[in-house]
């Protein structure tokens, strides 16, 4: 994957992150969320960050101390 494609792929799942994290609020604050749905999207949203610290890594360069 070129930078251009990591940069892109990472601003989707950092959109998502956020639309997830809007998505899991509403769902407290209504008291009407199931707790299964809201475990499932705090799942996601773990796997998110995971992919963007992947991501993130491939973007640095090594750096030979």
């Amino acid at each position: 994957m070129e930078d251009g494609e990591i940069r892109r792929r990472l601003e989707a799942l950092r959109a998502e992150h956020r639309d997830l994290d809007a998505a899991i609020a509403a769902l407290v604050d209504s008291g009407t969320g199931d707790q299964l749905q809201i475990a499932r999207l705090k799942k996601r949203k773990l796997k998110l960050r995971d992919e963007v610290a992947v991501l993130e890594d491939q973007l640095i360069p090594d750096i030979i101390a």
